[in-house]
């Protein structure tokens, strides 16, 4: 069973990655079901880090790693985002993004996620996601960070200042371990009230986990 941290009856917790096209699809199929609430359901985001079994002990992504995954497999993935993409009326870029390191992205989303209102973060996780799979820009870009960060509110020194933060890095490496002691596998996984839907299921699947209906 997975656990979940719960501040509230209207949460729902999501671990992603922000490479993942899935998770940005999943998103997408979150954000229809909350249009059908009469209450918004706020979402509880943990990190998780796809590329984990890649890293060096410096934090960067080693890419000559063998992870199985060969031209076969991406193009059966772009498949299936292509096949999403129809359902959900989702418009991307369907180059899956291979070699892009989401680590900076998401230390300065937990940093947000930390220190300012969930409107502010979701505003933010928004546009990171839209920056990668709508424009295609690397978002392990420091300025990149910041432009989207100052767009949704938050100061652009303080993004800065966390993507310096060796410290702060840590504490979101350490996310994506609690993730996997949860019992994640994968990406993107929804939580709620200790039962789970992983993958970038349809809002009537969401509305199930979270109703039960």
């Amino acid at each position: 069973m997975y656990e979940r941290t719960r501040r509230g009856p209207e949460h729902i917790t999501v671990y992603s990655d922000y490479v993942c096209p899935f998770c940005y699809l999943g998103r997408e199929s979150l954000r229809q079901y909350q249009a059908t609430r009469d209450e918004e359901l706020d979402i509880d985001w943990h990190p998780f880090d796809l590329r984990s079994h890649k890293r060096r002990p410096d934090g960067s992504i080693d890419f000559s790693v063998d992870d199985g995954k060969d031209d076969d497999y991406y193009e059966q993935a772009k498949e299936g985002v292509r096949r999403l993409q129809d359902k959900y009326g989702v418009e991307m870029d369907l180059d899956i993004a291979t070699d892009i390191d989401s680590l900076p992205a998401q230390v300065a989303s937990f940093h947000v996620k930390q220190h300012y209102d969930n409107d502010t973060w979701l505003e933010f996780d928004v546009a990171i996601f839209d920056a990668l799979w709508q424009g295609g820009e690397d978002i392990g870009n420091e300025d990149l960070l910041v432009e989207l960060a100052e767009d949704a509110g938050v100061e652009g020194d303080e993004v800065r200042s966390a993507l310096s933060d060796d410290a702060l890095f840590a504490e979101v490496r350490e996310q994506f371990a609690e993730a996997q002691r949860h019992g994640v596998t994968g990406v993107p996984t929804f939580a709620y009230d200790g039962y789970a839907a992983r993958g970038a299921v349809p809002p009537e699947q969401l509305e199930r986990l979270v109703d039960g209906v």
